[in-house]
């Protein structure tokens, strides 16, 4: 099965660095608006059986689909038809001593593996980023939402078809046995490359098992530091933000540290508004002494992705022990600070390592689409070649094209 599906990716993906990507993702974007009914039908099945399994309200809405998810979906495609070719960039150019030039453009990666969990806007980011960067791209998403990526896959596929381009460009491995997955990771020369989406079980599951080059992406331990500097109201509504807008995607707050000179101040209206939001209150031993709305944290929930309404919460004795604690527990994706002092707010843009770093804002921006890339297909915490939310550009590859007139070495 993933031999016969690899094959026909490659061949696929050998059309489209010539092809017009344009015409193809609007192409895409029409058959999914006609797609619509069957693949929201097709959503409330997959939603159903997920609930009928005990699958918890946060991740029930990583799920699910509505009308105005779907047209973000839709307008993402559209955005992403508008930017620039990312293909054949020239991005340095130079002569060498014996007057041959060298140039380095882009080029498509040509086949990519997604490995991913319940989201469907990603089977559909996904695809048309891939797309766009020249590439064929092979799916793979969870059992808990199958029913969906078939009606997304089928209707992107027809949309291919009606722009004249090999249907095989996009793939899904329409199985959940997990040894498809370990399949896809282990074809060496037929995959070159494997970005996973999901927890940190799949993300490990990935890592430690392939033999194709991985983009590691996603966990996210997320802390919000609350100096004693801060604009209290102005915490209190990043904080409310970052943990309860979508607490099962991966820039949600999982850990709040305050500083232990306004913690007393800090808790009381904030921790009202959390509870008021559902959330359950996991803190330390000095924050429980502080508010009987806590309850007490073990050591594992710091630095725990819970992807749900719990947010551990712990009193620190100023910047150096909230460094140190984020040091410990980050997972490098996004961390925040609130505070009015421009020097405190300095030391943590230059001391805290993860991929975004914010100062007096929310978490919740670390998204390709808020990033000004239309999409993304990835949040990179690694630190080679891609880093943060990746588009386009971070899913293009390179090679230098020499002209001589007969110089020998």
């Amino acid at each position: 099965m993933i031999e016969q599906i690899l094959e026909n990716a490659r061949r696929a993906s050998r059309t489209l660095g010539s092809a017009d990507r344009v015409a193809m993702l609007l192409a895409i974007r029409e058959a999914l608006t006609l797609a619509t009914d069957t693949v929201m039908q097709a959503n409330v099945l997959d939603v159903a059986l997920a609930e009928a399994q005990g699958m918890s309200a946060p991740m029930l809405d990583r799920l699910s689909l509505d009308r105005a998810r779907w047209a973000q979906i839709l307008a993402s495609i559209d955005a992403v038809a508008k930017l620039p070719d990312p293909l054949g960039v020239q991005l340095d150019a130079f002569e060498h001593a014996n007057g041959m030039r060298l140039r380095k453009i882009t080029v498509p990666f040509g086949v990519i593996g997604i490995v991913f969990e319940s989201r469907p806007n990603v089977a559909v980011d996904a695809s048309i980023l891939a797309l766009k960067a020249g590439s064929a791209v092979v799916l793979r998403g969870s059992s808990s939402a199958l029913n969906t990526n078939r009606a997304l896959v089928n209707a992107m596929r027809a949309g291919l078809l009606a722009a004249g381009v090999d249907r095989c460009a996009i793939s899904l491995i329409d199985s959940s046995d997990r040894a498809h997955v370990t399949a896809l990771l282990h074809a060496r020369g037929k995959v070159d490359l494997v970005i996973p989406r999901g927890g940190a079980a799949l993300i490990a599951h990935v890592v430690e098992n392939a033999r194709v080059p991985v983009i590691e992406t996603g966990v996210g331990v997320c802390h919000l530091y609350v100096h004693s500097s801060a604009d209290l109201t102005q915490a209190r509504a990043i904080l409310l933000n970052g943990k309860v807008s979508r607490p099962g995607v991966c820039n949600s707050l999982e850990t709040l540290l305050v500083d232990s000179a306004i913690a007393a101040e800090f808790f009381q209206d904030a921790f009202v508004e959390l509870v008021a939001a559902g959330v359950e209150i996991r803190g330390d031993q000095r924050v429980c002494a502080l508010s009987n709305l806590a309850v007490l944290a073990t050591e594992d929930d710091f630095g725990r992705e819970f992807l749900d309404l719990i947010l551990a919460v712990k009193v620190v004795d100023g910047m150096e022990e909230a460094l140190a604690h984020i040091e410990r527990h980050s997972t490098r994706h996004s961390e925040a600070i609130c505070a009015t002092d421009d020097a405190a707010c300095a030391r943590f843009e230059s001391a805290v390592d993860a991929a975004a770093v914010y100062v007096n804002a929310s978490t919740r921006f670390t998204d390709g689409f808020e990033f000004g890339f239309a999409a993304e297909i990835g949040i990179s915490t690694q630190k080679m070649h891609a880093r943060g939310p990746m588009g386009l550009r971070e899913i293009v590859t390179w090679k230098y094209l020499i002209s001589g007139q007969g110089q020998v070495r």
